[in-house]
């Protein structure tokens, strides 16, 4: 049977896989600069007898066509770009680029996709049609590699009927795999913010326009946008993480700045609310005397995997792994730039396990101690070249 030959190649390919996820991961990139990162990955296609074409600078696309006829596609995206982050962790593969490192997993995300291009492959005479392979660049730096891969085409020639990815998720063991149908991430949206008023000395209060006073106002009135604007029923999170007044305890500072986020889970909601903040924030800071230049810049919109495609791929999933090593997933609120392709194409966006709580691999993504157990990497392989074929209706 096609699960059986598909687990043993995935065994049998491990030891590769972990190889190529320790080199990507000691050779990081930043978002829109994966050259080397690139250049490997074109070579890893070569050996296979794939051909491919640039996208987004340095993002591939290749295709493996099964040699039975059908004309369905399926498309399985992988991104490619690592965070600056100065890695913590003491291992033989830590990242040789000081102060980048993949702390998101994208290195794991890569290797496992060229872990599956080697099994379909290898087994190209036993399903018909199309698997797209998507290298991707940047999806950690707006306005993110999936829209620009968009733009230029990369879900056209052919059009997949389907684009699955998968993402590390360190919360749930290795081996195991999680799924949500409908919406599951949140949009996102940048707030850069510059309270102005007139400085001078703390002592003279009158004098002056407080900025910081202002600030305070807008801080505490803006989370009304969520708390009595928003649809209860619908997710949205406003968070400002960076105050900057630079005045002393006797200066009060001339301006005041700030920067935030904005999450939701409705494009519509999402519209209103940014008039909301805007106009909320302006009209405050002047009628205390001040102004307020309020900035939105609009990152990812929310992500929905499409739910009878999420139904089936689940469903293969517990074929592949078993009943027990497929969970249900909650909403999550981070962002993810494979929301464009959700946005525009039936998709599905799952979560690999990669903990193991008894060696101590527990650490969140986005942090300088982030790693994974290795052996989630031969589920990885496996289970997404299953997933393919079993969605080209084989």
């Amino acid at each position: 049977m096609i699960k059986e030959q598909i687990q043993e190649l995935a065994k049998n390919i491990y030891n590769d896989v972990v190889a190529n996820r320790r080199h990507l991961h000691a050779h990081p990139e930043l978002s829109f600069h994966e050259v080397e990162t690139s250049v490997f990955v074109a070579r890893k296609l070569e050996e296979l007898g794939l051909e491919y074409h640039k996208m987004a600078d340095t993002g591939l696309v290749a295709l493996i066509k099964g040699d039975k006829p059908s004309d369905k596609v399926v498309a399985l995206r992988a991104d490619m770009d690592a965070l600056p982050i100065l890695e913590a962790n003491d291992v033989s593969y830590k990242s040789t680029n000081p102060g980048v490192m993949h702390a998101c997993g994208h290195d794991v995300h890569t290797s496992s996709l060229l872990g599956t291009a080697k099994i379909l492959t290898d087994l190209k005479s036993q399903f018909g049609g199309t698997v797209k392979l998507i290298f991707q660049p940047a999806e950690e730096k707006l306005p993110g590699g999936a829209s620009i891969m968009i733009k230029e085409g990369v879900l056209q020639n052919p059009t997949p009927d389907a684009v699955l990815g998968q993402h590390v998720m360190p919360l749930i063991d290795a081996g195991k795999v999680g799924f949500r149908a409908g919406k599951y991430m949140a949009s996102t949206d940048e707030l850069y913010v510059t309270v102005k008023g007139k400085g001078g000395h703390g002592a003279q209060p009158q004098q002056n326009v407080d900025p910081v006073i202002i600030t305070a106002h807008i801080l505490t009135a803006l989370q009304q946008v969520v708390s009595r604007f928003a649809d209860p029923k619908s997710p949205s999170v406003l968070s400002f993480g960076k105050v900057i007044a630079n005045g002393a305890t006797n200066v009060i500072p001339n301006e005041v700045y700030l920067e935030g986020t904005f999450r939701t889970m409705d494009e519509k909601w999402r519209e209103e609310a940014h008039k909301r903040m805007k106009k909320m924030a302006e009209g405050i800071a002047e009628s205390m005397g001040g102004s307020c230049e309020f900035n939105i810049m609009r990152g990812y919109p929310f992500l929905i995997n499409e739910e009878v495609l999420t139904a089936n791929t689940r469903g293969h999933a517990e074929d592949y792994l078993g009943k027990e090593n497929v969970l249900d997933l909650d909403i999550w609120m981070a962002a993810e730039d494979f929301a464009y392709y959700s946005q525009v194409a039936k998709s599905c966006f799952y979560r690999l396990g990669t903990r193991n709580e008894a060696r101590g691999i527990t650490s969140s993504v986005h942090t300088p101690t982030f790693d994974i157990d290795e052996t989630a990497l031969q589920a990885s392989t496996g289970l997404m070249a299953y997933l393919a074929i079993k969605q080209l209706g084989n």
